[in-house]
């Protein structure tokens, strides 16, 4: 019985590391995406401070590190970027440096569940 507790909690925490990682692919429709996305100018204007990682595996859980897949299937979320502010539902900035990335609008978060 022991045993099959301790499975299932593991289950559950490996499940949800992966689940939230953020795996996105920029699609080449609107209808195509989950979330439509507008990179703003400045990082004051954003929802979201995005660092875009170079490996799968560096790739965060909905803190703004991404990886940008090479398939629509490896991705967690289908994004597509708008040409005007007003068509999105998520503003980003791209940042620099890792430890820039995160939340600024904390009501958006759960468009990247």
């Amino acid at each position: 019985m022991k045993k099959l507790l301790l499975l299932a909690i593991a289950a559950l925490v490996g499940g949800s590391t992966s689940a939230f990682a953020q795996k996105v692919y920029a699609t080449q429709y609107s209808n195509q995406a989950q979330v439509k996305v507008y990179v703003v100018k400045y990082e004051n204007q954003a929802d979201l401070k995005v660092y875009k990682v170079q490996y799968e595996n560096q790739a965060g859980q909905n803190n703004g590190k991404w990886y940008f897949v090479k398939y629509e299937n490896q991705a967690q979320k289908k994004i597509y970027f708008v040409d005007y502010e007003n068509q999105a539902d998520l503003k980003i900035y791209f940042v620099k440096y890792e430890n820039q990335a995160g939340w600024v609008n904390k009501s958006k978060q759960h468009l990247l569940y």
